[in-house]
């Protein structure tokens, strides 16, 4: 009724799909834990007065259609104050499902497809009269997924956001490269993944990152990315050696944070993070900014005498240098930043707009903050 659009034409098959496949699914699961059901050519030949639910006299009747009332033009992308309530009325004449907003009715219709259960004698499926008015408490519900530590194909991760949708989760945060690998294919840095990943096999293209946006665009679930740094970056390292600090001292030869003394850094990570927000749609960039080991950076002449140079007393302070250029980049492209607990904590001043994503420790006084 009203609006449709690509996500409701979609959402109208994939659920329909799902509830029509609930008899059998149930049907599978009792069967393995012992229940017998009759066969279908005895359910065929049953009268309809022998039916369990026909004797419950609280049977209904029959429901043969659902009215899907969207009252306003779809939207395209979801976003962090989208409208997601709904309204869910069934009696013993209709059921309709309202909504003023796509992603509401979207929400409505996994509630409706929950709602759906088999009848005891396992011949039909059943719904209960009720009526629900229902919306979220918060506004931002996430999961983060980190696919650096542990390679996660794509088909898994559809099965992931089906898992968020059954759930009426909408930020998948795409924690996508670490220290340990970087299967992020750049268009323009590709030579990241082709050394950066675990195999050639483990790496997420382009297509694939679009594939993955769009299966949870039509759920109603924004795909927020996280590219961590100045720390947790040793695999930017195996193909640009000279983003990352050289340790000296006790850590020679190895390789620690992001060099923030060098102006290529930051060009370099203006050049990607202008890749990213083409990439990801979302409003928000997550910057990461957490565990930042200050051992390599204090073992480096070269920054010490920076340090020196721009009167910085410490490595606080040299962190919110770094941090405050990946901000003002990422606030110059109109996106809004987002980064670990970390960072406020160790005292960088934070332009307006940047949220603080709270993970650890006294978490309810850290937010009273």
């Amino acid at each position: 009724m009203n609006y449709s659009c690509d996500l409701l034409e979609k959402a109208l098959d994939r659920y329909q799909k799902l509830v029509l496949s609930i008899g059998n699914t149930t049907r599978r699961a009792m069967h393995n834990r012992g229940y017998a059901f009759q066969s279908r050519n005895e359910l065929s030949s049953a009268s309809h007065a022998n039916r369990s639910w026909r004797s419950d006299t609280n049977w209904a009747g029959y429901l043969e259609q659902v009215q899907v009332d969207l009252k306003a033009p779809c939207e395209e992308l979801p976003h962090l104050s989208m409208d997601e309530e709904y309204t869910i009325n069934i009696d013993d004449f209709q059921a309709r499902l309202s909504s003023f907003s796509i992603w509401g009715m979207l929400r409505a219709l996994e509630s409706f497809s929950q709602m759906v259960v088999l009848s005891d004698d396992g011949s039909m499926l059943r719904i209960n009269s009720t009526t629900i008015d229902d919306g979220p408490r918060f506004s931002h519900r996430g999961l983060l997924v980190d696919t650096s530590r542990h390679f996660i194909d794509t088909c898994t991760l559809v099965k992931i956001l089906d898992g968020m949708a059954y759930n009426k989760l909408n930020v998948f945060h795409w924690h996508i490269v670490d220290d340990h690998s970087f299967p992020y294919e750049s268009k323009a840095f590709p030579e990241l993944s082709e050394k950066g990943a675990y195999h050639p096999s483990m790496v997420y293209t382009q297509r694939d990152i679009q594939m993955i946006i769009e299966e949870a665009r039509l759920r109603g679930i924004r795909v927020m990315s996280e590219f961590d740094t100045p720390g947790h970056t040793r695999s930017w390292g195996v193909s640009h050696p000279e983003l990352l600090t050289e340790c000296q001292d006790q850590y020679r030869g190895k390789l620690g944070p992001m060099d923030p003394t060098r102006e290529s850094t930051y060009t370099f990570l203006s050049n990607l993070f202008r890749e990213v927000i083409e990439v990801f749609p979302d409003q928000y960039v997550h910057l990461g900014g957490d565990e930042v080991g200050f051992e390599c950076w204090a073992s480096n002449p070269n920054i010490l005498e920076y340090m020196k140079q721009n009167r910085l007393y410490s490595f606080e302070m040299l962190e919110e240098k770094f941090i405050q250029r990946i901000v003002d980049q990422i606030d110059v492209l109109n996106r809004s930043s987002l980064v670990w607990q970390e960072v406020y904590v160790n005292g960088v001043r934070l332009p307006k707009g940047t949220v603080v994503h709270v993970w650890t420790g006294n978490r309810q006084d850290l937010l009273n903050k």
